[in-house]
């Protein structure tokens, strides 16, 4: 016959449940996750081809973040000026760092200038969301 759990030991176990986030953010640091969405078209037609992210990624993002990053294709959404949905293909870039950081601040606003620039760009969607991490 198996006894339910005296009150007692609940009442430690929902102790213990409770401490448990606590318990574990003391071994993360506090951090910012940047992720960057860079459309591709310029106008109606697709201006930077998978070849041409490869590049940028290689001469601009490496070397303006060589600590590592994540990206992916994904598609996007959004209202243009004459109130109508326009879709678009889209990069994702997703980078973490240390939150307060002058030096990947600097970093980020170089990626995206860069892209801006070569690429004709109006606009890098920019989204920071603090958070915590272990490595």
């Amino acid at each position: 016959m198996i006894r339910p759990p005296s009150r007692v030991s609940a009442a430690l176990f929902v102790v213990f449940l409770s401490c448990a986030p606590a318990i574990q953010l003391r071994d993360m640091e506090s951090v910012v996750t940047e992720r960057l969405y860079f459309g591709r078209n310029v106008g109606s037609a697709l201006a930077v081809t998978d070849s041409a992210w490869a590049v940028f990624l290689q001469q601009v993002v490496r070397v303006n973040w060589p600590d590592g990053f994540t990206f992916w294709s994904a598609e996007g959404e959004w209202q243009g000026s004459s109130g109508r949905a326009i879709r678009e293909p889209t990069f994702v870039l997703e980078v973490v760092h240390a939150a307060q950081s002058a030096r990947a601040d600097s970093a980020i606003v170089a990626i995206v200038a860069e892209y801006k620039r070569r690429f004709s760009q109006e606009s890098v969607l920019r989204v920071r969301t603090a958070g915590n991490a272990s490595y």
